[in-house]
């Protein structure tokens, strides 16, 4: 259901949010961003600033509803994603929800890094891949449109993320190619041992202490259990260090999103379990160490 607005309504309603924004610390440019996520305006409208002269602008709810929403960016400092309901995720345009971490966009090289690795060993190309608390699912979507030959496993603990993965599969036209699994880690997934071809996770890797740091965006909104990796940051990493073997092939691929500097620290791992050969550590494109791979022996 949306309303119509008028273009000099909403014209004063943006002009008025960007000074909003910039007294409050807040970027404005985040009022288009909602402001393109709740209506049909684009970009280029937005920037040739004729929006006063439009007639009639079709909104995703009331004026005012939009107001309360970006009063929550600014005193609350709730991400605008979780305010728009959606977010941008390389071709995708995936929902999320505060039941989620909002994928971000040093993740999306995971999946090129997953490509150029089935590339190495073709039989990844048609395989069985696993994305290990897939969240919103971002991960699991990827991997099936760069993938098509492969089936997808995507595995989380909590109820509500899985239900907003599956949305987004099914608004992607990826629900036939994805198969979700509620629990925790390899846990659901005793039927595949052995048999899986490749292993893909982003799992939380920031230690406790440091989560107080964290912007209010993050601390206060997104959920605590996609980012708090324990003492070191490592909890959930050494999970999947020592269970990944009884469920990969031989041949098969491990790899996982990290903090910047706890690449020699998983790599000793990796060695200290005998079961992984040819471990190695992938920077981002801001030159930042953000993956490590290892393949099952």
């Amino acid at each position: 259901m949306t309303t119509e607005v008028t273009g000099a309504a909403l014209a004063a309603w943006r002009t008025q949010a960007r000074h909003q924004a910039e007294a409050a610390g807040v970027d404005p440019a985040e009022v288009d961003w909602l402001l393109r996520a709740l209506s049909p305006l684009d970009a280029l409208a937005l920037k040739l600033g004729r929006l006063a002269e439009m007639p009639a602008i079709s909104l995703a709810l009331p004026l005012a509803d939009l107001d309360q929403r970006w009063q929550q960016r600014l005193q609350r400092r709730v991400p605008v994603q979780y305010l728009a309901g959606q977010t941008p995720w390389r071709d995708l345009t995936l929902q999320v929800s505060p039941a989620v971490l909002i994928p971000r966009p040093e993740t999306e090289l995971i999946i090129d890094l997953a490509v150029a690795a089935s590339q190495r060993a073709p039989d990844l190309q048609g395989g069985l891949w696993v994305d290990l608390g897939t969240g919103s699912g971002a991960i699991a979507l990827g991997l099936a449109q760069a993938l098509p030959l492969a089936t997808i496993l995507a595995v989380d603990y909590s109820p509500a993320a899985l239900a907003v993965a599956k949305a987004n599969a099914q608004a992607a036209g990826l629900a036939d190619r994805i198969h979700f699994h509620q629990g925790s880690w390899f846990t659901p997934l005793a039927p595949y041992r052995g048999q899986i071809h490749a292993m893909v996770a982003n799992p939380p890797y920031i230690p406790t202490g440091l989560l107080p740091t964290l912007a209010p965006e993050v601390i206060n909104h997104e959920p605590s259990a996609a980012l708090d990796g324990g003492i070191d940051g490592l909890g959930s990493i050494r999970t999947l260090v020592a269970d990944a073997p009884d469920y990969l092939q031989p041949g098969g691929l491990w790899l996982v999103e990290m903090m910047q500097g706890q690449g020699p620290a998983i790599l000793a791992l990796l060695a200290a379990n005998g079961a992984y050969r040819d471990s190695q550590v992938h920077r981002d494109l801001a030159g930042c160490d953000r993956f490590t791979q290892a393949w099952r022996r």
